[in-house]
């Protein structure tokens, strides 16, 4: 079950944000033109801002053209190349990430990631995104991600695991912190699966955790949710509380974002096969306890008047 994750690229960051943003705040209610409010010229779509307003909030939709478009650098992501494990190591890389059209995402385009392997080390390619800033700590961590039980071409069977987490800077840091959504439809380290696992780490190395394991098939997209506030840490899944953790399982120092997909071990080599696991968006609101309802309505109110990326969370 689980094993924490080892990433060593992690640089400093500064944050942007969209025109649009302006609209979400309301500052963009005046008419320019006629100096008056922009309801002169007909009501404008209705907005849902965060519970208290949008400071402190990041929100994703993904709307980028490939891996190689610079606004997803100034926004602050960055596929991972470098080394390290978990799973494979050393087979992190770029090719598996993309951001194709898809009509089954409310922004209309996602983040896939593609893990690919033939069975065989020098085969074999693992997926991951994460933010380049580390400034996550308590609040709402949420995303609307698809889960896959099937390989998109090629034999069943891999042992895969399909995440999304925050992660503090590195597993001997003295207050580790990392907080796991991970898919397992062909189960790994001694289980068959399929399951999805939530953990929280106090620390890496030896293994110091708490978890809770759902045995359930989840094909399809989900809205996943953390909520780290007031002590305690709660896992859910469109709308429904999964697990709770408190106590010295709780997030001790700020953290980045990760989405990846990746293979535990290589079980066989009965040719290439590929594994896809999407994400539709992402959003944080931090120091606040926001229900699945009032995300769903933010992220909601984001689309409607084209906000596909806004970042007001305070720098580190």
């Amino acid at each position: 079950m689980s094993q924490p994750r080892r990433t060593s690229r992690r640089r400093a960051w500064t944050a942007l944000t969209l025109p649009a943003l302006l609209c979400v705040l309301a500052a963009c209610s005046a008419d320019p033109a006629t100096g008056g409010s922009a309801d002169a010229a007909g009501p404008a779509p209705e907005a849902s801002p965060t519970p208290t307003g949008p400071p402190g909030t990041l929100f994703d939709d993904f709307d980028y053209t490939g891996a190689d478009d610079p606004s997803l650098a100034a926004h602050g992501w960055e596929i991972r190349t470098g080394g390290g494990g978990p799973g494979i190591k050393d087979t992190w890389s770029a090719d598996g990430a993309a951001f194709p059209s898809d009509p089954t995402a409310e922004g209309g385009r996602v983040l896939r990631l593609r893990s690919s392997t033939d069975g065989t080390e020098q085969g074999t390619t693992q997926a991951e995104v994460h933010t380049t800033s580390r400034n996550f700590f308590t609040g709402t961590f949420a995303a609307r991600v698809h889960l896959s039980d099937k390989p998109t071409q090629g034999r069943d069977g891999d042992h895969v695991v399909q995440t999304f987490f925050p992660i503090s800077s590195s597993d001997s840091s003295e207050n580790y912190s990392e907080l796991d959504f991970e898919y397992l439809p062909n189960g790994g380290w001694g289980s068959v699966g399929p399951q999805l696992d939530n953990v929280s780490w106090y620390k890496a190395d030896p293994p110091d955790r708490v978890h809770n394991t759902l045995k359930r098939r989840l094909e399809g997209w989900h809205t996943m949710m953390i909520t780290a506030m007031d002590g305690k840490v709660t896992y859910s899944l469109d709308g429904k509380e999964l697990f709770t953790s408190s106590g010295k399982y709780v997030p001790r120092e700020q953290m980045d974002i990760h989405f990846s997909n990746w293979l535990i071990d290589l079980p066989f080599t009965g040719g290439p096969r590929t594994w896809d696991m999407k994400v539709d968006w992402v959003y944080y609101k931090a120091d606040e306890a926001v229900s699945t309802a009032d995300v769903q309505k933010t992220v909601d109110g984001f689309h409607s008047t084209g906000a596909g990326y806004i970042n007001t969370v305070p720098k580190p």
